[in-house]
Formats: C-alpha cells, structure tokens, sequence
C-alpha cells in the first residue's frame, strides 16, 4: 500500500479516458447572472415582446381592412377596437420598459446603478435580482 503524500508533494490524478459521447456539460442554472447580462436578457425579451404585440396589431389592422366598417352595426367590430386598443397599450408599456432598461444600463456605465434615486441608499440585491432596472428602494418606490 503506498504511503500518503507529504503536505506539498505533487498528487497524481488517475482519470478514465473521457470522450464526446460521455461528457456532457451541464447549465449551471444557479450560477450569479450580473447586472448587466441581466439588463440585456430582459431587453431581448422585451424586444421580442414588441414584436410579437406589432405582428397582432398588423393582423388586427388587416382583419379590419377585410371587415365591415360600421363598428356600431358590426358585432366583431368593437372586439377588433379593443384588441387594437389593448396591444397599442402594451407595445406603449414595452417601449416604456425598453427606457428603463436603457437608463438602468446607463447608471451601471456611471458607476450609480443600485441607488436609490430618491434616498442614495442601496437598492437590496433581492430587489434588483426580481427588477434589474429598478430606480428606487421598496420605501421609495
């Protein structure tokens, strides 16, 4: 039986031969994302997001040039008015987040992002983890 290292001794490592087939690299699913990976994954979703609610609206649009244009007489009428009006709200609110995310990418090129805009205290990690582009602290918001 071999006797054991002395503190400093080089250890040898023995491995199995490893090929393509058995390694298989796993996502580290719990691994810290920063700020800044953050800030653009939700802007890619967000982006996204504005495209899809454009195509509806493009469809509301077409499905409107093919109906009746008496809205008061039309009974799909007013349900392709408020489907125009509810994704023209959306796309607003997604545009509004698309500002957010530029400005909190803004403060993070400043050395700033994670203050809060009102007190100066740090906005909690928790806080930022659930809404990157957060301005204010919970007291403040």
């Amino acid at each position: 039986m071999p006797a054991d290292p002395a503190p400093g001794d080089a250890v040898p490592v023995h491995a199995a031969p490893v090929n393509s087939a058995t390694v298989h690299a796993a996502p580290v699913a719990d691994a810290p994302v920063g700020p800044r990976a953050s800030l653009a994954a939700l802007r890619e979703d967000t982006l996204a997001l504005v495209r899809g609610l454009d195509r509806d609206v493009a469809a509301i649009v077409e499905a409107r040039r093919d109906a009746n244009s008496d809205d008061e007489h039309d009974p799909e009428g007013a349900t392709l008015a408020f489907e125009r009006s509810q994704s023209d709200a959306m796309i607003h609110e997604a545009r509004a987040r698309l500002d957010d995310i530029d400005a909190a990418v803004a403060r993070l090129d400043a050395g700033t992002y994670g203050r809060c805009e009102a007190c100066g205290e740090r906005i909690p990690a928790g806080r930022l983890e659930i809404r990157p582009a957060a301005r204010r602290c919970v007291a403040h918001a």
